[in-house]
């Protein structure tokens, strides 16, 4: 390839395809510049490192395997319906990922070892994403008067179990689903504003 026309899109997309053909470990910056024909001299011209290579791939594969959650947090359906949506989507994509194609998900979790930062974005982004649905489900009474940020973080720490990575030995096991289901559905309970008791008639005479 011409090094006139080498992009960052087109290092990244080699560099993915070398990363799921040679793993994490054995991946280098030559067998990306020798698979787009360049010197790795070229690679480096647009990536100061191998590091920020790696964090370049996570970051691009975490948005695109992301980018439905964005459109259910940003939509108008009523917000305890788009909550459970957001909660079920999370997990649904961790979990075909981990359970469907287990190699390149393992492949990912090493590169977000050592990515810190990058993972670090991506948690914010998925809280702020929260935070927006539950202040919305407040602003339309759905909700009760929370602080929609900490709750947010609440629910993310609360449904950890089945999106954590570290838990994905457990996704694929009996009962998850049920599981999954009745954490939601006791969150949209606490979440819902509180109704006054029904008023005692007067006793006659």
């Amino acid at each position: 390839m011409n090094d006139s026309v080498l992009t960052p899109e087109r290092i990244l997309a080699a560099a993915e395809d070398v990363l799921r053909r040679y793993g994490p470990g054995k991946a280098t910056v030559v067998d990306v510049a020798q698979a787009l024909g360049v010197s790795h001299g070229s690679v480096y011209r647009h990536f100061a490192s191998k590091a920020a290579l790696r964090d370049a791939v996570l970051r691009g594969w975490l948005e695109r395997m992301m980018a439905p959650l964005r459109t259910i947090a940003a939509s108008r359906a009523a917000p305890p319906a788009r909550l459970r949506l957001w909660l079920a989507t999370l997990r649904e994509i961790k979990r075909d990922k981990a359970l469907g194609e287990p190699e390149l998900f393992a492949t990912y979790g090493a590169l977000a070892a050592d990515a810190r930062e990058v993972i670090g974005e991506h948690v914010e982004h998925l809280r702020e994403q929260l935070a927006s649905i539950v202040a919305a489900g407040v602003a339309s009474g759905d909700f009760r008067k929370v602080d929609a940020r900490a709750t947010a973080l609440a629910i993310f720490d609360a449904t950890s179990r089945f999106h954590y990575p570290g838990m994905a030995h457990l996704w694929g096991t009996p009962g998850e689903d049920a599981a999954f289901a009745q954490l939601v559905d006791l969150l949209l309970a606490g979440l819902a504003p509180a109704t006054a008791p029904p008023r005692r008639r007067k006793s006659a005479g």
